[in-house]
């Protein structure tokens, strides 16, 4: 035990994990926690503050960024954990947004229908 506890505290105390935590690879993560955290805290707020296009840009951005954390090298774990995070609470919200708006096929007929009135509309 007391060889583990060496070998962690030399790996914490070395060079490389310093320069690890002073760099983007950390800190970027670190920051982007925000957006996961909040979105599982508005899970007891009431479904009718939930922005529908918001929460699905944020489905399809930490889609994204899991794929780009993915593919960076070396392999960002971090951020990619971050982002897996994001999706599965942005889905929460997405399935609790659809579902107090009365289903899948209203949602989607509102959207046709806003979709409609934009692009009939004069631009300034």
């Amino acid at each position: 035990m007391s060889s583990w506890v060496a070998n962690l505290g030399q790996r914490l105390g070395s060079k490389e994990f310093r320069s690890y935590l002073m760099s983007t690879h950390f800190w970027g993560p670190v920051a982007n926690w925000g957006i996961p955290l909040s979105a599982i805290a508005d899970f007891s707020a009431s479904p009718e503050k939930i922005s529908g296009k918001m929460t699905g840009a944020l489905t399809l951005y930490s889609m994204l960024f899991m794929r780009f954390a993915w593919a960076v090298s070396p392999r960002n774990y971090l951020l990619f954990a971050c982002h897996a995070t994001n999706e599965a609470a942005q889905l929460v919200q997405l399935y609790r947004f659809v579902d107090y708006n009365g289903g899948v096929g209203k949602v989607m007929q509102s959207a046709v229908q806003s979709l409609k009135e934009s692009s009939a509309s004069p631009k300034a």
